[in-house]
């Protein structure tokens, strides 16, 4: 296999995707929250009502991760824990309507960092392109791991 330029694809797509987390990160950090926390708000928004595991799944990371990052949205009356129904061991996590401001605010922020990372140079066709190209990517990695997009998204 021929040697890699140092700023390969790879190195280039670790760099942009380091950099969105660091705005994000700032971001979050003003609104006295964590990126995480946005994340699952963010996942909560999609719905059906999760589990703490299944989020933790959507998420990657340990559940009792999650179950930390939910005790302080549940303590800022954004998320509620309710029983499974079909499951009494279980706990779904719903949105509460509180959520709703922070995650418009969320989709501001969001919107102003897209625009921080196409500014004036890149244009309509060449996001398109570079989307489906990602979308491919992440497909074949998927793939390669008998991992479906459903089971990874």
């Amino acid at each position: 296999m021929p040697t890699m330029p140092q700023d390969d694809v790879l190195t280039v797509i670790h760099e942009v995707a380091h950099l969105m987390r660091i705005r994000f990160d700032q971001r979050a950090r003003a609104y006295g929250m964590t990126r995480a926390q946005w994340v699952i708000l963010l996942k909560l928004r999609r719905g059906p009502a999760p589990t703490q595991n299944e989020l933790a799944s959507m998420i990657e990371v340990e559940p009792i991760t999650v179950a930390r990052l939910v005790d302080r949205l549940e303590a800022r009356g954004f998320v509620e824990r309710r029983h499974d129904p079909n499951d009494r061991r279980a706990w779904r996590l719903h949105l509460l309507p509180a959520a709703g401001p922070i995650i418009d605010d969320i989709a501001v922020v969001r919107a102003e960092v897209l625009a921080q990372l196409l500014g004036d140079t890149v244009d309509e066709k060449e996001v398109a392109a570079v989307d489906a190209t990602l979308r491919k990517m992440k497909s074949n990695l998927q793939s390669a791991d008998g991992r479906t997009s459903a089971s990874a998204s």
